[in-house]
């Protein structure tokens, strides 16, 4: 069922947050991107297919932009009683397997993709030095079953403009995947 997806307006302030690593245990905030020129938050997951069909690109973006001024955190936000596979024990092995050069956390409460309105997996915002939302859109064209080459051509194009302070592009396509699987409410 298609549902009505309010994004974050550009030029919006990071929401701020507080989670912790599921391989290290270390917690990580806003603050623990002070002096990067950008920062790029990535809600993804385990089981989604479409996160699936990304996942060795979102790892390759970490290892390609890891000495630049780009800060980088994924989290997952999906309720892993209804989805095991996103508990934080399978979340460590999926960072260990593709070696994720940044820190993975987990938003246990769901109140992080709340703020930021994330809606499905994967779903990538871009921050500029001064946090301000500058992108916030799909990776690149390529979708499960497609047979187009995944190439993270949109969300390198944003990051590459906003290093080099440039104007990112504000053509910019929402993302496709699964959507966040929100707790049930108790009671």
């Amino acid at each position: 069922m298609a549902m009505a997806y309010v994004m974050l307006t550009i030029g919006t302030p990071a929401p701020p947050f507080s989670l912790r690593d599921v391989v290290s245990g270390q917690s990580y905030s806003l603050a623990s991107f002070n002096g990067k020129a950008a920062l790029l938050v990535m809600f993804i997951c385990r089981h989604c297919p479409y996160v699936v069909h990304v996942e060795q690109e979102i790892a390759k973006i970490g290892r390609d932009y890891t000495d630049t001024g780009l800060g980088i955190i994924g989290i997952s936000s999906n309720d892993p009683v209804q989805y095991p596979d996103d508990a934080p024990p399978r979340l460590k092995e999926m960072a260990e397997r593709l070696d994720f050069t940044f820190p993975f956390c987990f938003d246990e409460t769901q109140d992080v993709a709340k703020a930021y309105r994330a809606a499905c997996t994967p779903d990538f915002y871009l921050f500029d030095r001064e946090r301000r939302l500058v992108y916030r859109g799909q990776l690149d064209d390529s979708r499960p079953g497609s047979n187009m080459p995944v190439t993270g051509r949109d969300l390198r194009a944003a990051i590459d403009a906003v290093l080099a302070g440039k104007p990112v592009d504000g053509n910019q396509k929402a993302s496709i995947g699964c959507s966040i699987k929100w707790k049930r409410p108790q009671g």
